[in-house]
């Protein structure tokens, strides 16, 4: 990667790394409903204003965007959701190594749903110590690391990120469209089923101090907006496989930050649960063999 790329690569880590620490925060003045809500049509705002800009039109088919709606609540709703509430009680350290293992569920998932992806002793090795990783991770005897159910439910926000990961795959992906249309649907169609939930969740008058706006306009506009874009970009610019390596430095931004800025301890099975599980992710994708096929210049085009 040349010097811009890899700034870019930095920025996508900081700023999706630094979005727990971010939430934490917001939840001390909002409900979850309020933050996801406010979260989701921030970033929405950002995607469709660079669309506009683009003249990138979003979809027109009711079908597609029936898909675009189930990617959109397992892929937005359900997981930002989840996190709000997980990081109630857990901190938000431990929800973002948590988080890191929505690669290996979704190698997983991919796995059982979809007829292209074989399994494979790699593959089953690879899962198999990702398991011992979230074992650990979670560490229900742990309780310096927040409540169990906040933890599961972080998890849980793993789990539906993976699924929505292959919903895309296996209906969007094959109908070509442009990426910067497929992620402002996405999060208009999940802004719309957050507005219908938000008024069955529970309600408090927002307590918008100093703190608690400057974190959720940072949450919508960075690292919910803004982070899609650094993201295509870098898929243009050094292919899917180099891009999607920001999932393995996000975990460790998550938590420097949340140490740095929220004075979270750091743990002994959090930095071993954490490394068992992005090993298990590595060995499992053959990351190593696809970096080199990548830097190989006869197959540098295939990875894009």
């Amino acid at each position: 990667m040349d010097k811009a790329s890899v700034a870019r690569f930095l920025l996508l880590a900081l700023l999706w790394g630094s979005s727990f620490t971010f939430i934490k925060v917001s939840l001390e003045g909002l409900t979850p409903g309020q933050l996801v809500l406010t979260r989701l049509v921030l970033g929405a705002a950002v995607l469709l204003t660079i669309a506009a800009i683009s003249k990138i039109a979003l979809p027109r088919s009711v079908q597609v965007w029936g898909h675009i709606g189930a990617a959109g609540l397992f892929g937005n709703v359900i997981p930002f959701l989840l996190l709000s509430y997980g990081e109630k009680t857990t901190g938000a350290g431990i929800a973002g190594v948590l988080i890191g293992a929505s690669p290996l569920l979704t190698l997983a998932l991919a796995t059982a749903a979809l007829p292209t992806e074989r399994a494979t002793p790699r593959k089953a090795v690879g899962l198999g110590l990702g398991f011992i990783g979230v074992v650990l991770l979670v560490g229900p005897w742990h309780e310096s690391l927040g409540s169990l159910s906040g933890r599961l439910a972080c998890f849980g926000a793993a789990i539906s990120y993976a699924v929505g990961f292959v919903y895309v795959r296996k209906y969007l992906s094959p109908l070509g469209l442009k990426p910067l249309a497929l992620a402002a649907s996405q999060l208009v169609a999940a802004a719309v089923l957050q507005a219908v939930v938000t008024p069955f969740l529970d309600w408090r008058v927002p307590d918008l101090t100093g703190s608690v706006t400057f974190s959720i306009v940072v949450l919508g506009l960075f690292s919910t907006g803004l982070a899609y874009v650094l993201y295509f970009r870098l898929i243009g610019d050094v292919g899917a496989t180099t891009a999607s390596a920001v999932n393995y430095v996000v975990p460790v931004f998550a938590v420097l930050i949340s140490v740095l800025f929220l004075g979270e301890h750091i743990t002994w099975n959090l930095i071993a649960g954490g490394l068992v599980v992005l090993v298990g992710v590595a060995y499992a994708e053959n990351r190593l063999g696809q970096l080199r096929k990548k830097n190989d210049p006869a197959t540098a085009g295939a990875v894009r």
